[in-house]
């Protein structure tokens, strides 16, 4: 009995260490994304990390971007750009860091003006909306960039106020590693328990969020402005406003009238991308999932965003 106890105990023990160092090795768990909380912000990803999920490499700077280390101005000869926005911009760990927006749109500039470098900063985190994409802003600069480049997707124009809140509370923004990688995937995707109620309700706000956000827009542009740099905005849709899909509802079209309305105000340079992604073939296949971009979706968008540029 005691033999046989033995061997269970020795099984259950090498399938434990089989199974976490394949979690680790192929898939990286036990090494997510960590984030830090920021009163102004809301919140960030933690400066300086380096990650690999599900073979996507991920690497942030010191400045919480998905991006390499850069210097402070831009360098002699150089063009430097500034992308912002939430996780279209980011990528996400379904995103190999060479094929993230910012890093596209360099390479897009270069090969169609032979001879000039681009560099593309990439400012972003999953669930931005305007007033954190100010507010980052308004902490870091842009860093000497010649444009500044704003994207948002339909669901940013109902954005929440900046808040700290889901830092180390919600499974999606740990502030932590967790001690195993099997503790990440049991928690993530077995035992998920009810969402903290904290969290719950930092994602709700009374009052006209949209008026808000836009404000935030105006005042981007007019950051751009006092900074020297070129404004141009940009949205994506949800997958499921596509026409394939059935369109956007009706209250995504009325808040898209009016964020049309106000960018005829402001005088922004925009790119809907609805009705380009609608003149597509196969425009589902843009999408990783319901709302972010496939590779095939990022070539698309850092393209049409060369074009105005």
């Amino acid at each position: 009995m005691v033999k046989l106890l033995l061997l269970c105990a020795s099984l259950a023990l090498g399938f434990f260490l089989i199974a976490e160092i394949a979690l680790r090795h192929f898939f990286g768990f036990g090494n997510p994304p960590l984030y830090i909380g920021d009163d102004e912000i809301g919140y960030l990803l933690k400066p300086n990390q380096t990650t690999k999920r599900f073979g996507n490499r991920i690497r942030i700077n010191q400045f919480s971007m998905r991006a390499g280390g850069f210097t402070p101005t831009p360098t002699d000869g150089q063009h430097r750009l500034f992308l912002i926005g939430d996780s279209i911009v980011n990528g996400g760990w379904w995103t190999d860091q060479p094929n993230i927006l910012s890093n596209l749109l360099s390479n897009v500039m270069e090969q169609r003006h032979p001879g000039e470098r681009y560099e593309t900063l990439n400012a972003s985190a999953n669930s931005w909306g305007p007033r954190n994409e100010r507010a980052y802003l308004q902490r870091f600069g842009s860093f000497g960039s010649e444009t500044i480049i704003l994207v948002i997707n339909t669901d940013d124009l109902f954005a929440v106020e900046p808040t700290s809140v889901p830092v180390g509370l919600d499974r999606n923004y740990p502030d932590k590693a967790p001690a195993l990688a099997l503790t990440e995937v049991l928690g993530k995707y077995v035992f998920k328990g009810k969402p903290d109620p904290a969290v719950e309700a930092s994602r709700t706000e009374e009052g006209d969020r949209v008026a808000r956000n836009l404000k935030a827009i105006a005042d981007i542009q007019d950051f751009a402005k006092a900074n020297d740099a070129k404004f141009l905005m940009a949205m994506t849709p949800l997958k499921r406003e596509l026409a394939s899909q059935g369109g956007p509802l009706d209250y995504e079209i009325k808040e898209r009238k009016r964020l049309i309305e106000f960018i005829g105000e402001r005088g922004i340079t925009f790119i809907n991308f609805l009705p380009i992604f609608d003149a597509q073939d196969d425009p589902e296949g843009f999408y990783y999932d319901h709302i972010h971009l496939s590779v095939r979706g990022n070539e698309l968008v850092s393209g049409a965003i060369a074009d105005k540029l």
